[in-house]
């Protein structure tokens, strides 16, 4: 099973302090490969042209939002095995729901922690690992 330091990070956060602070989490659990976009439509040009591993995205986010670019993903054949981490402010139990239909990986509320953060990504890692 690959660990979470041999993972390639697409930050997606409309907001950078939140897309700083998610990649210093990032990098307190060992993975030092992470890139950031500022919106669905930039993180999935980049997802189109380079090779990612896990998406941590916003859900609100100008021109594309996380929904959006979830859909996306799961819609792009060549896209669709990305695990897609939904981060939001707002824990509105629809958000959740909706999230876990359009086939999102898992689900933070802000603010989080590194043990939040780490526990999830861990969590995804071992599921995929086992449908693999």
């Amino acid at each position: 099973m690959s660990t979470p330091s041999d993972l390639k990070f697409l930050i997606v956060d409309d907001f950078s302090t939140m897309r700083r602070i998610v990649r210093g989490l990032l990098k307190e659990m060992g993975c030092n490969n992470a890139e950031e976009a500022e919106d669905g439509a930039v993180a999935l040009n980049m997802l189109k042209s380079s090779k990612f591993d896990f998406v941590v995205s916003d859900i609100n986010m100008p021109n594309m939002n996380g929904f959006e670019l979830l859909g996306a993903i799961k819609k792009d054949e060549s896209l669709k095995h990305l695990p897609v981490l939904m981060v939001t402010a707002e824990a509105r139990k629809e958000d959740i729901v909706r999230a876990a239909q359009d086939g999102a990986a898992g689900y933070i509320v802000k603010p989080f922690t590194k043990a939040t953060l780490e526990e999830k990504v861990q969590k995804i890692m071992q599921k995929l690992a086992a449908t693999a």
